[in-house]
């Protein structure tokens, strides 16, 4: 496997609960860190969400390689997000046999 071109600045972020002052828990993210990344998109499409329609584009992007539990290895659940961009992540995987580089598949919604 040639080296990837890690060129696209992305944070990684993690939702956590944040107190709402009323005895709950509003939804908030949290940066982790900032990973340098290849991105190629895969497929777009368009779908349907509770605010209307939405376009829905997979990507594939490619990261440093990290341990498992490591806090710089990306994990289903988390996002990536560049500048007002934000890329859902939807697996991880190693990307050679020596786990130099991670793939994650990541979806990006934007309001159609």
């Amino acid at each position: 496997m040639s080296a990837p071109d890690l060129s696209r600045r992305l944070e990684l972020q993690a939702r956590v609960g944040v107190p709402d002052g009323a005895g709950g828990l509003s939804e908030s993210w949290e940066t982790l860190g900032v990973l340098w990344a290849a991105m190629d998109r895969r497929t777009g499409r368009e779908t349907a969400a509770p605010g209307g329609p939405v376009g829905l584009t997979r990507w594939r992007i490619t990261v440093r390689g990290a341990r498992v539990g490591s806090p710089a290895r990306p994990a289903p659940g988390q996002r990536f997000r560049e500048g007002a961009r934000c890329f859902a992540i939807r697996a991880v995987g190693e990307a050679d046999p020596r786990g130099r580089y991670l793939l994650c598949d990541a979806d990006e919604e934007v309001a159609a």
